[in-house]
């Protein structure tokens, strides 16, 4: 069982890193998994405590990853119809796969913005501006948690093999 667990969790581990870059894969979630896998196996070093941890950033991170094109449009000038503009954009990118994830914020921001402010064309542009680099910056935060739960991983289970 252990070198199922093992192989699951590598597995996961891996694809949870790739999926931190290809937006329609939960890729935190993904690679939470593999630790979990790892807690199961009879070797693992793994503590409740950093499970818990581990648990608890994997939460905070997805919830942010909806939160943040609002939240970066805002910080770029964009009124409260530009951050509810990313928000559709983010909701509405779904329906186009991984490139309307990564622009819809963008889109929605930039129409809702225009039509709140007349067609200010370059308060749209900066408020989309923000909510397309939150994918960026969404993007490194998942990576960071999702290299270092697949990094914990992988030293676990190669101290087991050799």
């Amino acid at each position: 069982m252990d070198t199922l667990l093992s192989i699951l969790a590598v597995i996961f581990g891996v694809v949870g890193c790739i999926g931190c870059v290809v937006p329609v894969l939960p890729g935190v979630a993904l690679a939470y998994i593999g630790y979990l896998c790892l807690y199961f196996c009879s070797y693992a070093e793994v503590s409740v405590s950093w499970l818990v941890v581990f648990g608890v950033l994997t939460l905070v991170v997805s919830v942010l990853d909806y939160l943040l094109p609002s939240y970066m449009t805002k910080k770029f000038g964009g009124s409260k119809a530009g951050e509810r503009g990313a928000m559709a954009g983010v909701l509405g990118g779904f329906l186009f796969g991984p490139i309307g994830i990564i622009v819809g914020p963008f889109i929605g921001a930039v129409v809702a913005e225009l039509i709140y402010d007349s067609g200010n064309k370059d308060r749209a542009l900066k408020s989309g501006f923000g909510s397309f680099l939150s994918f960026f910056v969404g993007t490194g935060i998942k990576l960071s948690i999702s290299l270092w739960l697949t990094v914990e991983i992988f030293v676990d289970v190669f101290k087991n093999i050799f």
